[in-house]
């Protein structure tokens, strides 16, 4: 039985994946440095981490691999999610931003997609859309 599978909360399940996986591409490069763990911890606390589960997985973080998803609408649903939790404070900062272009390329984006795919985000989270991009997507 997986660490994941021990929580019965799907939701809480679901933050605890999310969390390892951002945990495991934070430390892809070697260690962790300090502006990594500040960013990790400000993910443990909007995924709801406890001290315990945030210790067991950074004892580890690769043992919580990512698989990414073959499908477009899933890998971009995943990406759906990690924004939803970055704009929690209604605010996406550098780190956050080099994080999650870890994530995409881990999910399996290339480097010029995941550009792409965070830019246009970023825009439509942060409430920015311009009357065009607006229309397209309420006419879509």
């Amino acid at each position: 039985m997986s660490f994941v599978d021990l929580y019965g909360n799907s939701e809480h399940r679901k933050n605890v994946a999310h969390f390892a996986s951002i945990a495991s591409l934070a430390s892809i490069d070697g260690e962790i440095n300090e502006a990594e763990k500040v960013v990790l911890d400000r993910f443990a606390r909007k995924l709801d981490i406890t001290e315990t589960e945030y210790k067991e997985i950074m004892k580890n973080p690769g043992k919580y691999p990512i698989d990414p998803p073959t499908s477009l609408d899933r890998r971009l649903e995943r990406m759906f999610d990690l924004f939803k939790i970055i704009f929690a404070d209604h605010d996406i900062d550098d780190d956050e931003r080099q994080l999650i272009k870890k994530y995409a390329i881990g999910l399996g984006y290339s480097n010029d997609s995941a550009d792409i795919v965070i830019s246009r985000s970023i825009v439509i989270f942060s409430g920015k859309l311009d009357f065009e991009d607006y229309a397209m997507l309420v006419r879509k």
